[in-house]
């Protein structure tokens, strides 16, 4: 008789995968390509996702860290993550052609920014040192205007010159719950701190982690797709970790680790927000290699988010 596969309940996450902010930052490199012809230089991975940039590469998008790595003559992009004022400031003194990538809700929060500290207020950013977000968000005021708080203790050891003249700011792809935690606690030592204005954790991180604690629950295991630089795959993998549930963060299927997986009986599935459907698809064909699946799509909520593409790109 033939061996028969053990059986395993698949849990998908929804919503999960590209947001808004990811689809239309691809969506600016393809178009720039299409016009202008490759190479196309883009400044920073445009998203964290090996296969994403691999595929952009394949088009004829280049991939630079610096701007001096751009020849003349040729457009260049900016990520999604944002860049510091200095980096378009640059390509405008060399002529280049640039099209900024940087998600909207990014710019809301560099706009923010901006107006802070034309009010004199001193800002606490919470996020994560070395981000390319945070790097771009700090580049968008003078030095020493504001001060990161990456952790719980650092929310408490702060020392203000002027605590009546405080302000605080957050990455776009935080751990809700952990910047909820800091948010309190800054709240509660400096009560006239002020807040920004509607939430700067993202629809989509808030909307994947909120998925996630929908599903971990049921599962025994949770597989999170997504690069390991990458702030809101990152997150997932917390979540569900947090909750009691093993997780993986994976790039594509073939890292799973089997042997850690073992045979659960209900295994949980996303997707980190630069995270393309196909790859998950990948990940559900090499389960459907070793386990009978039932598989299960969960209805969170649905996404219609949708932002407009640079003018020069669509006229």
């Amino acid at each position: 008789m033939a061996d028969t596969k053990p059986s395993l309940h698949l849990l998908i996450a929804a919503p999960r995968g590209f947001c808004a902010g990811v689809d239309r930052a691809i969506k600016i490199v393809e178009l720039a390509i299409e016009r202008h012809g490759p190479p196309v230089y883009v400044r920073h991975e445009i998203v964290h996702n090996r296969y994403v940039v691999d595929r952009l590469r394949g088009m004829g998008a280049v991939f630079v860290e610096d701007l001096d790595e751009v020849p003349d003559g040729r457009p260049v992009v900016f990520s999604a993550h944002g860049v510091p004022k200095v980096v378009p400031a640059a390509a405008e003194a060399r002529g280049l052609d640039y099209l900024d990538a940087t998600c909207p809700l990014v710019s809301k929060v560099h706009r923010q920014a901006q107006r802070l500290i034309e009010a004199g207020l001193h800002i606490l950013f919470i996020g994560h040192s070395g981000h390319p977000e945070v790097i771009g968000t700090f580049g968008q005021v003078p030095a020493g205007a504001m001060t990161l708080i990456e952790t719980a203790d650092d929310a408490r050891s702060i020392v203000a010159a002027n605590p009546g003249a405080l302000s605080f700011l957050t990455q776009t792809t935080l751990s809700v719950d952990d910047t909820a935690e800091i948010v309190a606690i800054l709240q509660q030592r400096f009560p006239a701190i002020r807040a920004p204005k509607g939430e700067d954790i993202c629809y989509a991180t808030t909307n994947r982690q909120a998925a996630v604690k929908a599903i971990a629950p049921q599962c025994e295991h949770m597989l999170v797709i997504g690069a390991p630089n990458s702030s809101n795959s990152l997150r997932l993998a917390e979540v569900a970790e947090r909750l009691g549930v093993r997780a993986q963060l994976i790039q594509r299927a073939a890292e799973i680790d089997w042997t850690a997986l073992g045979q659960p009986a209900t295994l949980g599935l996303t997707a980190g927000a630069s995270a393309p459907e196909i790859l998950v698809s990948e990940v559900i064909e090499a389960l459907q290699q070793r386990f009978e699946l039932r598989i299960e799509e969960t209805a969170h909520l649905t996404e219609d988010m949708v932002f407009k593409l640079p003018r020069a790109l669509v006229a």
